[in-house]
């Protein structure tokens, strides 16, 4: 019969460890230690590349300064390219959330990349004389230069991910807003009329909101690719070679595709949670902006009949089990939702944040869990609405326009001609009427039929009519 485990050991003593697996002792306690969110790190690829990255830049550092045989670095990083390309993600089986400042991810991809650098040289798994976790894949290194290094190299990945969808976003909405830039209507201040503006400005407008976001996630990108690789323990640098911080960091750059650069202050970096502060306060700022735009959707997609009724959202789903014909906004509604979340997990970044103590903080794991999760999902929102939501929506245009006509806000643009206090009393008029302020304004003499015309143009009441051309001699 095939063999079904190997024994391990570690300080704590022997351990069964499956035969068929690549992780080892270390790891399986952690997974017995550690059953807190029903998931495992390889659910997070980003992160799982990023420690292989990681490893491989120290070994070919190692490897340069003589520190790791050729052969044994060469299997090293055969097994680390393995992994950045997708191969064995599944033997990374630790909880994300985990006691230890993120030892047992380490002490995971430690094990895993031995085992199959092992595998590269024709010996078996487990075989630790010729490879081992930790005078080999670990040499030079700690969890607390490793972990957080290739936390930030994940995040950053994820980040720019999320930057490229919120770009499909902003042009899916500056599209729609091209397809709305003749569509008259009513501008509202605290859910009261307030005065014309097109559908167009209005679409517009959530397009700058999250190109906006954009450039403020690549700010927070550049502060993440600040490295203390090479600080070892708590900064110092100690059972590191002189040269191997500088090394290992130009090799992460050429291996990452990103401008990796060594930290000013390595026990500073060490302890120091900022970036990751900054990036979920971004993130926060994405949902709060994102969700709002949907409570904008859905409030004028409501009715149809007995709500504003502005835009009708694409129906992609049934929305009621008891109300035939009902459709519900359910892809506003599961932006929204992200948004909640993103926005805790923000709360929880800002208290791990906080809860560091001296040189290292122990609650990194869950600020990694908590950002990688933010960004998975925040990506994924802007995908389905941008794909399944925006590009549908359409404009009840004659009802928009009948509303403008209908609207007291259309007295403000009449203020600077008849001034506020007679505007302010043909206001209470058509209110206590029902007759439009066009009507009242002729019927009284303020205004003539054709100045009222001029003054009432769209494009005169949405701030879309041309500059007059410039005096080419300023007045005396």
């Amino acid at each position: 019969m095939a063999r079904t485990a190997r024994i391990e050991h570690d300080l704590v003593g022997d351990k069964e460890v499956p035969a068929d697996a690549y992780y080892g002792v270390h790891t399986v306690r952690a997974v017995e230690n550690f059953a807190i969110t029903g998931s495992t790190i390889a659910r997070f690829p980003d992160l799982i590349v990023a420690l292989a990255a990681v490893k491989q830049a120290a070994a070919q550092a190692n490897r340069d300064l003589g520190l790791l045989p050729p052969d044994i670095a060469g299997a090293i990083i055969g097994a680390c390219e393995e992994i950045r390309a997708g191969r064995l993600h599944e033997q990374f089986v630790v909880d994300p959330v985990q006691g230890g400042a993120g030892t047992s991810t380490n002490m995971n991809a430690n094990e895993v990349i031995a085992n199959r650098a092992l595998e590269i040289l024709g010996h078996p798994r487990g075989f630790h004389d010729v490879i081992h976790p930790l005078d080999h894949v670990n040499v030079g290194q700690s969890t607390n230069d490793v972990y957080p290094t290739a936390v930030r190299l994940a995040l950053v990945a994820s980040l720019r991910r999320l930057g490229d969808s919120l770009g499909a976003l902003a042009t899916a909405f500056t599209d729609k807003a091209t397809d709305f830039g003749d569509v008259l209507k009513m501008g509202r201040t605290q859910l009261q009329d307030a005065v014309p503006m097109t559908l167009g400005q209005e679409f517009t407008t959530y397009a700058v909101m999250i190109e906006e976001d954009r450039r403020r996630l690549t700010e927070a990108a550049a502060l993440l690719l600040e490295s203390h690789l090479g600080g070892t323990a708590i900064g110092t640098g100690i059972n590191g070679h002189p040269r191997y911080a500088e090394l290992a960091c130009a090799y992460l750059a050429e291996i990452s595709g990103e401008p990796v650069r060594p930290a000013g202050d390595f026990i500073e970096a060490t302890q120091d949670c900022g970036a990751f502060v900054q990036l979920s306060g971004v993130l926060k700022r994405v949902a709060v902006k994102l969700s709002k735009t949907c409570n904008d959707l859905r409030l004028m997609s409501s009715g149809p009949t007995a709500g504003l009724g502005e835009i009708n959202l694409p129906p992609v789903q049934a929305g009621s089990s008891i109300m035939p014909g009902k459709v519900n906004p359910v892809i506003p509604e599961v932006v929204n939702q992200v948004a909640f979340e993103v926005i805790g997990n923000d709360l929880t970044v800002t208290m791990a944040a906080e809860a560091g103590q001296l040189q290292l903080n122990a609650f990194e794991p869950v600020i990694a869990y908590s950002l990688l999760r933010s960004l998975n999902q925040l990506r994924a929102a802007c995908d389905t609405l941008a794909v399944r939501c925006v590009p549908g929506i359409t404009a009840n245009r004659e009802h928009l326009r009948d509303t403008v006509h209908r609207s007291v806000g259309l007295v403000t643009a009449l203020v600077p001609h008849i001034g506020y206090a007679a505007a302010t009393t043909l206001a209470r008029r058509a209110l206590a009427t029902g007759r439009g302020i066009k009507e009242l304004a002729t019927e009284e003499g303020l205004l003539t039929a054709e100045e009222l015309e001029t003054i009432l143009r769209p494009e005169n009441l949405t701030g879309q009519a041309p500059e007059p051309d410039a005096p080419a001699v300023l007045p005396a």
